[in-house]
């Protein structure tokens, strides 16, 4: 699990998150994302780094493993926005889980 990293991706294009938007106790808006080609812990820097340069993305949790990206941040985001962002890093969003 990577939460707002930095690293760089190892891996080729592949898809990406699809999500479910719920309030978290007055934190604000948490939201998960499918997101397919993510493999290794690189990808889920990559994932992680462009969805966190989002505004009002407060943190962000990829898992290669389940493919699944959580978003929280302070008012929901714009799923263009984050599916442009997953398209950066080299992935593809699959939508909301």
């Amino acid at each position: 699990m990577t939460t707002e990293t930095n690293s760089g991706s190892c891996c080729g294009t592949g898809s990406c998150a699809s999500g479910a938007t719920v309030d978290v106790q007055g934190v604000g808006v948490t939201t998960v994302y499918k997101v397919s080609g993510m493999t290794c812990g690189h990808c889920e820097g990559a994932v992680s780094q462009e969805i966190s340069a989002l505004d009002g993305v407060t943190a962000v949790t990829a898992v290669a493993k389940t493919g699944e990206v959580t978003v929280v941040s302070a008012a929901p985001i714009d799923e263009e926005a984050v599916r442009a962002a997953v398209d950066e890093a080299g992935y593809e969003l699959v939508g909301q889980a």
